[in-house]
């Protein structure tokens, strides 16, 4: 107890001259005991010791919308958001920074500031008076907007325009004026073709004229005169015409020609006593030509021709020579074979040559030559009795022999007048039992014997007996 109380007046002096001392709030100082007048300066508390290798994130993460930040940290690369990190800020394409461009992470920590990317939008376009445009992406950056004029109208100035980085469009406005101006039009080059072997023509193509508007660039519509292109071409020149119409109904033409040239050769003359049948137009590339003969003549030579691209023909001219009879033959199948597809027989019977209708049957027929020789007939004459019977071609006199095949195989009897008329193949076509007057016989062959290419040179030529 009694230290108790030694100790207790000690404590008590203690408390004392702390409660009485005064303390000056932000001063940094403090008074002493009151019977003094020193001053004590106030010790700064040390700042506390930070290890930034173990708190790398002091500033929060830089999260930019349509933007980035590249950042530079004196502690390395993995250290983005660390005290002194600096921050460089970007926006996409299409966006503008609003803010500082570059920031730092304080000790406080934040950064020393902060932005943010905005859309750059240009203004909207003014309407186009008789006109309007059409924008790829509205009124956004790289926006491209393309000016049309109503129909009869023409632009002027700049025919799109383009929102670009600063917010701005390109160019300036256009404007709509009356089209005035007609259309371009260019028509292909003209061209020659050479009509194809045997023909008389040429197949022809082209392209479409090149045709354009000073305008809109729009064509109403192109119109032809003449044929179309791949057509059939006959020889000659031929004029083709285009015309183009414009929204305004502005009209522009051209024209271009196109030559045909038949390639021809000389005109072949016909042979004498003969007659050339031809195909194609007679004497044009690729046509041939062939020599036949009249009746009672047999072709000497080539019988085709052909025209060639050398304008020149082939081979040579035949020629028609008289039909040579040979009665020397050793039966009437022989003979008959001379005429084979040349000639019409008219053969002749008669018990005598005093028969009345024998000498009025020879008379008429006399007179009637020409018609005889331009239907290709020839007279064959059997007259008498044995031993002393004739049988005549013209000058050419049969044998006995002859005279009795040709009456079995053809049934003429010798006791009255009787005829028979065979054809060129040697088929019997018409009898007779009484003289035939000429001018009926000349109707049958024309009506019934006459082959198509006799009947095409008859209708050519005519009838040179009349």
């Amino acid at each position: 107890p009694s230290m108790v109380q030694e100790a207790a007046p000690v404590l008590l002096i203690v408390l004392t001259r702390l409660v009485s001392s005064t303390w000056h709030e932000g001063s940094g100082y403090y008074m002493a005991e009151s019977h003094t007048n020193e001053v004590y300066v106030e010790e700064t508390p040390p700042e506390p010791a930070l290890d930034y290798r173990r708190v790398p994130q002091w500033c929060a993460t830089l999260n930019i919308y349509r933007g980035e930040a590249t950042c530079y940290s004196p502690w390395g690369a993995s250290y983005r958001s660390s005290l002194g990190t600096r921050c460089e800020l970007s926006c996409t394409r299409g966006y503008r920074l609003v803010g500082p461009s570059t920031v730092q992470c304080l000790p406080s920590r934040r950064w020393s500031g902060m932005a943010y990317c905005r859309q750059i939008r240009c203004h909207v376009l003014p309407a186009v008076l008789r006109g309007s445009y059409v924008c790829s992406a509205g009124v956004q950056m790289d926006s491209r907007c393309d000016y049309t004029c109503l129909p009869g109208y023409q632009l002027e100035g700049d025919r799109s325009r383009i929102c670009m980085e600063d917010g701005r469009w390109s160019g300036s406005e256009p404007v709509c004026v009356a089209d005035l101006e007609p259309p371009k039009i260019r028509c292909p080059d003209s061209r020659e073709r050479i009509a194809e072997p045997g023909k008389l023509t040429a197949t022809v193509y082209w392209d479409p004229p090149r045709v354009k508007d000073s305008a809109d660039g729009i064509i109403k519509r192109v119109m032809l005169r003449g044929p179309e292109p791949g057509s059939e071409f006959p020889e000659g020149e031929h004029v083709i015409r285009y015309t183009a119409y414009d929204q305004a109904y502005n009209r522009a033409s051209c024209k271009f020609s196109v030559r045909v040239q038949v390639r021809r050769c000389p005109i072949l003359k016909p042979p004498q006593n003969g007659y050339l049948s031809c195909t194609s137009d007679g004497n044009n590339y690729g046509a041939t030509c062939e020599y036949l003969c009249d009746g009672g003549y047999e072709r000497q030579g080539t019988s085709l021709r052909v025209c060639q691209s050398t304008q020149q023909w082939t081979g040579s001219q035949p020629l028609c020579a008289p039909m040579q009879i040979n009665t020397d033959v050793n039966s009437a199948a022989s003979l008959l074979d001379q005429f084979h597809e040349k000639r019409r027989l008219l053969i002749i019977s008669a018990p005598d040559p005093s028969n009345r209708y024998y000498k009025m049957q020879i008379s008429m027929l006399q007179q009637a030559a020409c018609g005889l020789d331009l239907r290709h007939v020839t007279t064959v004459e059997l007259v008498g009795q044995p031993p002393h019977e004739v049988g005549r071609i013209r000058e050419h006199q049969l044998s006995l022999s002859i005279i009795e095949e040709l009456r079995q195989f053809l049934h003429l009897t010798r006791s009255h007048f009787n005829a028979v008329l065979l054809d060129k193949v040697g088929t019997d076509r018409e009898r007779y039992i009484s003289p035939v007057n000429p001018d009926e016989l000349f109707v049958f062959i024309d009506t019934y014997l006459l082959s198509e290419r006799e009947a095409a040179r008859r209708a050519q030529s005519g009838d040179p007996c009349e």
